[in-house]
C-alpha cells in the first residue's frame, strides 16, 4: 500500500511540475515515432524530441472496436505527463506486473523479464515454469471472480488486460483503485508474426524496448526461411481440416485467420474457403463431415488425445481418410495435468517453431527436428 501511495504522489508531482521542470510539454509534442510495428496493427510507440518518456498507443483493443485508442504514458527521468493527455500513467521503472492472459506471461519470458510477474489470471492454465514453480506468483481470478483485495495486496505497478467483445470487466474497478492498466491485444492479430511483435510493447512498458526489439527481429528471419522452404516443396499441398465440434457446432476459421495463415505458410491448403470474413464461422456437422471426407490432414482437434477418442466421441467421422490413415494431429504436446497448453502460451512468441511443426506434418521430408507443440494421434 505504501508503494501505491508513492506511485500516486509521483503522478501528482509529475503533473504539478509540468510548468517548471524541463519546460511545458503537450500531447502535440509527441510525434516522434519510436517504434512502428512491421507485422502488428494494434499498437505503436511514440515519443517527443528531447524526452525519455514515451506513449504506448493501443488501437481497437477488443473485437468489434472501431476507432478506439487507449494510451499509456510511460514517465521516465522525472518527466511530467504531457498537457492534454488522457490515459493511464506509469513510472518507467516498473517492477510488479499482473498478467490477465497467459500469452502476456510468455512475452515476459521471451524478453527475459518474467520475474516481474507477480500475479496471473488462472494459474492452473499457465505453463510457464517460473510462474508454476513460484508460490509468490498468485492467482487473482478473472472477470466477475477477480479478487480485488489480492490485487491491491500484490501492489502491482500495472495490470495487463485484454478485452473480448468490449472493455475488460475489471477496468472500472482498477480505475477506482487507482491501479494503472493497459490492454495487450495480440490475440486480435491475424498475422503470426504480428502476435509475436507485441513483445516489443511489453518491452517498452518495462523499459526494455531495445532488448525486446533485438529478440523479436531474429524471429521473422527464421520464420521466412521456413516459409520459403515450404513454398519450394515438391510434394503436393495437403488439404487441411481443423477443429472438432463444440456444443453441437463446428467453428471454422476465416481464410485470413492466424491458423489459416500458418497452414498456408507451412505449405498446406486450408479446406474451408467459404469464410472470407474477419471472424470464425460455425458450420453444421453435415458440412463438417463433407469437409473431413476430402481432407488429407486434420489438425487442432481440441481435447482429443487419441484416435480411439476420436472414434468414440465422433463415430460419424471414424471412417474419414484422415482417421483411417492416422493423419490426425493435435497441438497439445506441451500440455500437462494441472497446467495450461503451452501452444497457446509460448507458441505465440515462437511462431517459427509452430510453423516448423506444421511443415513437418504437411511436408515431412523437409524437417528432421522433433515436434515441439504438435503430436500425431495414435
Amino acid at each position: 500500500m505504501i508503494k501505491s501511495l508513492t506511485r500516486i504522489l509521483l503522478i501528482l508531482t509529475l503533473a504539478a511540475t509540468a510548468c517548471h521542470q524541463k519546460g511545458n510539454v503537450t500531447l502535440q509534442d509527441f510525434t516522434l515515432e519510436l517504434y512502428k510495428p512491421q507485422y502488428a496493427s494494434g499498437f505503436e510507440i511514440i515519443g517527443a524530441e528531447g524526452r525519455e518518456s514515451s506513449i504506448l498507443r493501443i488501437h481497437n483493443p477488443w473485437q468489434g472496436a472501431e476507432d478506439i485508442t487507449t494510451n499509456l504514458f510511460i514517465a521516465r527521468n522525472g518527466e511530467p505527463t504531457p498537457e492534454g493527455f488522457d490515459g493511464q500513467v506509469i513510472d518507467g521503472n516498473i517492477e510488479r506486473v499482473i498478467c490477465m492472459s497467459s500469452s502476456h506471461v510468455a512475452m515476459f519470458d521471451a524478453i527475459e523479464e518474467v520475474e516481474r510477474v507477480v500475479g496471473v489470471s488462472g494459474k492452473y492454465f499457465i505453463s510457464n515454469e517460473y510462474v508454476c514453480a513460484n508460490d509468490s506468483v498468485l492467482d487473482v481470478g478473472y472477470d466477475s471472480e477477480a479478487n480485488y483485495e489480492l490485487i491491491v495486496a500484490l501492489d502491482p505497478d500495472i495490470v495487463l488486460l485484454y478485452g473480448i467483445m468490449g472493455a475488460s470487466s475489471i477496468e472500472n474497478k482498477l480505475r477506482e483503485l487507482q491501479i494503472p492498466y493497459a490492454y495487450i491485444g495480440e490475440y486480435l492479430e491475424e498475422a503470426p508474426l504480428g502476435k509475436t511483435e507485441w513483445m516489443v510493447a511489453i518491452g517498452e512498458i518495462v523499459g526494455q524496448r531495445e532488448k525486446s526489439e533485438e529478440i523479436f527481429q531474429q524471429i521473422p528471419v527464421r520464420y521466412t526461411l521456413l516459409k520459403e522452404a515450404a513454398a519450394a516443396a515438391t510434394s503436393a499441398k495437403p488439404k487441411v481440416m481443423i477443429n472438432t465440434p463444440y456444443a453441437d457446432s463446428w467453428v471454422m476459421a476465416s481464410t485470413s485467420s492466424y491458423v489459416a495463415r500458418l497452414i498456408a505458410d507451412a505449405g498446406g491448403d486450408y479446406i474451408y474457403r467459404k469464410n472470407t470474413s474477419n471472424s470464425s464461422m460455425p458450420i453444421d456437422l453435415e458440412e463438417a463431415a463433407q469437409l473431413s471426407a476430402n481432407a488429407d490432414v486434420w489438425i487442432n482437434v481440441g481435447s482429443l488425445t487419441s484416435l480411439s477418442d476420436m472414434r468414440r466421441q465422433f463415430p460419424k467421422f471414424a471412417d474419414t481418410p484422415c482417421v483411417v490413415k492416422g493423419e490426425v494431429y493435435n497441438c497439445d504436446k506441451r500440455s500437462e495435468p494441472g497446467r495450461g497448453n503451452d501452444y497457446w502460451e509460448s507458441g505465440i512468441v515462437n511462431p517459427d517453431i509452430v510453423l516448423r511443426d506444421l511443415i513437418k506434418i504437411f511436408h515431412p521430408e523437409l524437417i528432421d527436428e522433433e515436434f515441439v507443440y504438435y503430436r500425431q494421434l495414435k
